[in-house]
């Protein structure tokens, strides 16, 4: 746990603060650790890049990888991630629970500092750009940096996952229109090289919490099940004439679907808080919990992935014990309120944003 004496971000006087932005890719890749060290050294060995943190899930069959810096260093830590990542991984041989495009499905430029999302966007353009010219795999932009607004969303881009790629870009039957089908650089034809990167999709967005909920079962039919009524997006039902509409979700700003963990026996609703300050933590977990209860099933406990900004655990904290005092005894709260060590190991110095630059580059 955080000593008291930490000196915390921000504390340097204001011109000598530099630009700080947050690199979060996701590779398809959970299970072989060697080739994930082998992306990851991509990162390490770029100077001006501090990896945050790795994490691999197996059952996912993915990695969630976090780095930090100046804006350029990220950059160019982001290119040579995606490059490693096309030339050691493979999507004909990828199986895995979570949606995906392709081997990195996804390369998000987070503001942390001293930066405005619109830079990030820009970042994410001349990431593309530069990968057009050396990869012959499609590129997408999303977020903030997409090229239209039907292609802001990532789930809008990703329909269909990889599975669905070669019709997209064969004009075979697809879930897409001419909005969303084609890549925006790069590859826009299906070959060797595309049915092995997959398609790689690259954008800035605000700061997003990974938080996955852990359900008391081991086939994930309540888990689905909570997931569509949690999910912003709500519920799609169905007329026996075909016709459709949509539900309003309980939470806002949440992306959420249940899924199954077998090498841990259990499930867990698996969500995106879009907005933590709309949805904390703790109103996602409580959520969850009472739905689970309605479903005569228990929690056991849940897990951030990736990093999580300090404020988002204090409020957390402040939840489960109104009097604590220090930040430290905030933090202990959180973790214990929302069982994040049940089933995965919290640590808070590595995966609470500010203290984690704090520990590693004094930011």
């Amino acid at each position: 746990m955080a000593s008291k004496n930490i000196q915390r971000p921000g504390a340097q006087p204001l011109h000598m603060v530099s630009p700080l932005v947050e690199c979060v890719p996701n590779i398809s890749e959970g299970r072989n650790l060697a080739v994930i060290e082998s992306i990851v050294d991509a990162v390490r060995q770029t100077s001006g890049c501090t990896v945050l943190g790795v994490e691999p899930d197996h059952d996912y069959n993915r990695t969630v990888i976090t780095f930090a810096g100046e804006p350029d260093c990220v950059a160019r830590g982001a290119i040579e991630l995606i490059k490693a990542s096309v030339e050691h991984l493979d999507m004909r041989l990828h199986h895995g629970e979570h949606p995906r495009l392709g081997v990195v499905d996804v390369c998000p430029f987070v503001p942390l500092r001293g930066i405005t999302m619109e830079a990030c966007a820009e970042l994410a353009r001349e990431v593309v750009d530069a990968l057009s010219h050396e990869l012959d795999v499609p590129l997408f932009l999303y977020g903030a940096a997409a090229s239209s607004q039907e292609r802001v969303m990532l789930s809008d881009l990703r329909r269909g996952e990889y599975e669905g790629l070669e019709a997209r870009l064969t004009e075979g039957p697809c879930d897409h229109n001419e909005f969303t089908r084609m890549p925006d650089r790069g590859a826009i034809e299906w070959n060797e090289t595309v049915a092995k990167s997959g398609g790689i999709t690259v954008g800035a967005r605000p700061i997003l919490v990974a938080y996955n909920v852990n359900i008391d079962e081991k086939e994930a039919v309540v888990a689905k099940k909570i997931g569509s009524i949690v999910r912003s997006s709500g519920r799609l039902l169905k007329s026996n004439s075909g016709q459709r509409i949509r539900t309003v979700g309980m939470l806002k700003k949440v992306q959420g679907m249940g899924v199954m963990l077998e090498e841990l026996g259990i499930s867990q609703v698996s969500m995106n808080l879009l907005d933590v300050e709309l949805t904390p933590l703790h109103l996602a977990y409580k959520a969850c919990e009472s739905l689970a209860r309605d479903h005569n099933t228990n929690l056991c406990g849940s897990e951030i992935v990736g990093l999580v900004p300090l404020p988002a655990m204090l409020e957390a904290g402040r939840f489960f014990q109104p009097d604590g005092q220090s930040e430290e005894d905030l933090v202990m709260a959180a973790v214990k309120g929302l069982g994040l060590n049940v089933h995965h190991e919290f640590d808070p110095q590595r995966h609470i944003i500010e203290w984690a630059l704090v520990r590693e580059v004094g930011a």
